[in-house]
């Protein structure tokens, strides 16, 4: 059975009177594709920063690849590419120099950036567009471009806050075709999204709902545990069943 390599325990953050992340406990396994899907402010993307070691938290613990993300929050750096829903792409400058600029910040130097380089813009069917200047690039690409630069010191786990946001269906399409073949590369992801027919296409699903795991498990058996025709539905009844419980309490 595969291992985990994110674990949290408690994992809580508060802002102020806020709990946005409320003693969160989750576990994902090396080589799956976990998704994160609940309503704006559910949490999602706080619980990301957390893991990346972007923020450290009210009370709890987290570990990465084997490190803690607080005590050795450098270490799990190494370990992570991470692609926030804003990314920071330089529009002026070519997808070309946009790559050289993460390879250089990465220490990537030689033939070894040059063949990750190409292998990267094959992947994601790019090359065509290499001296594209980035803010002449369509959504879609421009997504594209933000996962190659992610990828560039080849880390063992991604972490995607909403990375199809706003993409048409085609360039979604595409997408999910690159993550299915990091995923044959042995690279684990944990991902964030508003699309419920994404979430059909991970391993496991999470369902967030005022900063708590209120369900988790693998897309079927989510339906099946609720008798919903699909996830959608499924989550949609699930958030109800905790809100009455909220009123009730």
């Amino acid at each position: 059975m595969p291992q985990p390599i994110i674990e949290t325990q408690g994992l809580t953050r508060r802002f102020g009177p806020l709990t946005a992340v409320d003693h969160l406990d989750l576990t994902v396994s090396e080589g799956e594709i976990f998704g994160l899907v609940g309503p704006d402010g559910a949490g999602k993307t706080t619980t990301l920063r957390l893991l990346c070691g972007l923020m450290n938290p009210s009370e709890g613990g987290a570990r990465v690849a084997g490190y803690d993300v607080v005590a050795e929050s450098q270490a799990v750096k190494d370990q992570i590419g991470y692609m926030a829903q804003r990314f920071g792409l330089y529009a002026d400058l070519t997808v070309q120099e946009n790559m050289d600029f993460y390879a250089d910040l990465f220490g990537i130097v030689g033939p070894e950036r040059t063949q990750l380089q190409a292998h990267l813009l094959r992947m994601t069917r790019m090359e065509p567009f290499r001296g594209r200047q980035a803010g002449r690039l369509s959504g879609g690409m421009k997504q594209k471009l933000a996962l190659i630069c992610t990828l560039l010191h080849k880390p063992r786990i991604l972490f995607l806050d909403e990375p199809t946001n706003g993409v048409d269906p085609v360039s979604r399409r595409d997408f999910w075709t690159n993550l299915y073949q990091l995923l044959k590369d042995g690279i684990t992801i944990l991902m964030t999204t508003a699309y419920l027919d994404e979430a059909e296409r991970c391993n496991r699903v999470g369902l967030m709902h005022r900063g708590k795991l209120i369900r988790c498990g693998a897309p079927e058996a989510v339906r099946a545990s609720t008798g919903a025709p699909n996830l959608e539905a499924a989550f949609i009844q699930t958030i109800r069943e905790a809100e009455s419980e909220r009123k009730i309490a």
